[in-house]
């Protein structure tokens, strides 16, 4: 049974769909479906969601996806070897650590860790 008022799906405007599917297999290792040739969707290992063809990447003064991370040197590293480009360097905030990403095709996304100390 799916829990009320919680976010059951997440959908991603996206440029490209193949260069999409390659970096975050590549990233995460995420399982995809293709419907089309506009759509396909994915599963995390805990969340399905979509990335849909857009004639533009999402804006950045719009929904920020993060993700959680327990090394974000590592993944700094990571995202740029898969093709993304660091748009904002690793900056702390109250509660942890986080740096900002643009995937191959121009969306940005976060990657945050949480303080040792709070954990």
């Amino acid at each position: 049974m799916r829990a009320e008022n919680r976010i059951d799906y997440v959908e991603i405007p996206v440029t490209d769909l193949k260069k999409t599917r390659e970096f975050f297999s590549a990233m995460f290792g995420w399982s995809f479906k293709e419907w089309g040739d506009d759509y396909m969707s994915f599963n995390d290992g805990r969340l399905d969601g979509g990335f849909r063809r857009a004639e533009e990447p999402a804006p950045s003064t719009g929904v920020l996806a993060v993700f959680y991370s327990e090394d974000l040197e590592r993944d700094v590293e990571r995202v740029q070897k898969f093709g993304a480009t660091i748009c904002e360097e690793i900056f702390s905030f109250p509660g942890g650590r986080r740096f900002h990403f643009t995937d191959p095709v121009g969306t940005e996304y976060a990657i945050w860790s949480a303080n040792p100390e709070q954990e």
